[in-house]
């Protein structure tokens, strides 16, 4: 996923090296799926070809965790379904938050 703006002062100066890093580890494809990064792949809910392009996921989905282990290589599919519990869970927070 891309970087928030204002999420940007999370990351470490070194993050486009780190990417790189674990691009390379993953062989430049989705560590979940293994589609290959700047491939196109079938949706078949939109029934079109889609780009693929691979980003970088924090597993415990904190953007100053860059460590190894907590990085994986993953397409928008992947990376969009890991999130969905957590991004779920934020917005449950931020409404109660509201009430």
């Amino acid at each position: 996923m891309p970087i928030k703006p204002e999420n940007k002062s999370r990351y470490p100066k070194n993050w486009k090296e780190i990417r790189e890093r674990i691009l390379k580890r993953a062989n430049n494809r989705c560590e979940f799926c293994g589609v290959e990064n700047h491939t196109y792949r079938y949706n078949p809910k939109t029934g079109k070809d889609a780009y693929i392009v691979l980003t970088i996921a924090h597993l415990d989905h904190t953007p100053e965790n860059c460590s190894d282990d907590n990085l994986k290589a993953l397409c928008q599919r992947c990376h969009n379904q890991y999130d969905a519990e957590h991004r779920k869970q934020t917005r449950k927070g931020n409404s109660a938050e509201k009430q």
